[in-house]
């Protein structure tokens, strides 16, 4: 669906999937707009092609920005993306192209960290597992060991990855359900900030032996593809559980099929995948899963802030404006695209 502007001369934009119609029109006092009312992703060529004549574009998580579509569309000079993760988007060529990259950080950490914690108490209760064998109709009787999965509160949490999502999924189990909280992370946190949180810095190898549940959180870059694969699930407890709202392709998905279907670990709770929507066959026939389609941030509320976000880089990037969020602040005034 192509949205007319309201002026001549004024840049055009893409919005390249379907957002909020409120978001649109705050875009269409600014520009001219052409905004998809679709919810798939654009190809590489249709997407190139669709961007032909466009000074900006509002993106999610997926649609890849790289140096081939940059050379190929010499107008863009802002990529405004909806998501906090940006794996999608080489900033590296952004930059070098003259080119404003922002995410949107900060508006989906709670709504985000409510989710990875309910997917988590899911996993560890068996929830879906007991709803699928109620609605097939074979619960006849109680059972003393039905279903009976594992404690969450005086439990060790895991935490791979203490960014802000980590930190609030820290305090959940912390101060929530009296977990013992442990953590990994590239960078250790300072001393207070431990203290504030109530975790404690583990070597990885160390941390994957000590959980009882397994949180991920750590963005995907090419130093995190399969961080958590056969090995690594190898150190984990048989009655431990992992759960990944981080990126697909951090956790090995195959390994973890395997693992899942031997009852190595207990049991898995999965929000992203590798190669998503697609799935993997062996994580789709196991029945100690919880899989859900990458909704970690999608309440009403938090979606609508993603959208508002990457408009306000937007609208900033091209009207002279501070980006909020820009990944690459340094191409702004005279290193940008005129």
């Amino acid at each position: 669906m192509a949205s007319e502007g309201r002026g001549a001369g004024r840049p055009r934009v893409l919005v390249a999937r379907r957002v909020f119609p409120e978001v649109v029109a705050r875009l269409q006092a600014h520009f001219e707009v052409d905004a998809r009312d679709a919810d798939d992703p654009l190809a590489p060529t249709a997407l190139a092609e669709r961007l032909q004549g466009c000074a900006g574009v509002l993106v999610a998580g997926t649609e890849r920005i790289d140096a081939a579509l940059l050379g190929a569309c010499p107008g863009l000079r802002a990529v405004c993306s909806m998501a906090v993760g940006f794996n999608n988007i080489d900033v590296a060529a952004c930059t070098a192209h003259g080119v404003l990259a922002s995410n949107a950080p900060g508006v989906l950490t709670e709504t985000t960290a409510d989710f990875g914690f309910a997917l988590m108490m899911a996993t560890a209760r068996r929830i879906s597992e007991a709803e699928h064998w109620l609605r097939a109709g074979q619960w006849q009787h109680w059972s003393v060991d039905g279903f009976a999965g594992a404690d969450v509160h005086g439990a060790t949490l895991g935490i791979l990855g203490m960014g802000r999502i980590g930190q609030a999924i820290a305090r959940r189990g912390a101060f929530g359900f009296g977990m013992r909280v442990v953590y990994h992370n590239r960078r250790r946190l300072e001393a207070a900030d431990e203290a504030a949180l109530g975790a404690r810095w583990l070597p990885l190898d160390e941390l994957l032996a000590a959980a009882d549940h397994l949180v991920i959180v750590v963005p995907y870059t090419p130093d995190t593809h399969h961080l958590v694969g056969e090995a690594e699930i190898a150190r984990m407890k048989p009655t431990a559980t992992l759960v990944n709202i981080a990126r697909g392709g951090v956790v090995d998905d195959a390994a973890l099929a395997q693992a899942l279907r031997e009852r190595r670990i207990a049991a898995a709770g999965l929000d992203v995948f590798e190669g998503e929507p697609a799935v993997h066959p062996g994580l789709l026939a196991v029945p100690n899963v919880v899989l859900t389609p990458h909704i970690a941030s999608a309440s009403l509320p938090t979606r609508r802030a993603m959208a508002d976000l990457a408009a306000d880089n937007l609208i900033a990037a091209l009207t002279g404006g501070t980006p909020p969020t820009a990944l690459n602040p340094e191409v702004l005034g005279a290193g940008m695209r005129c």
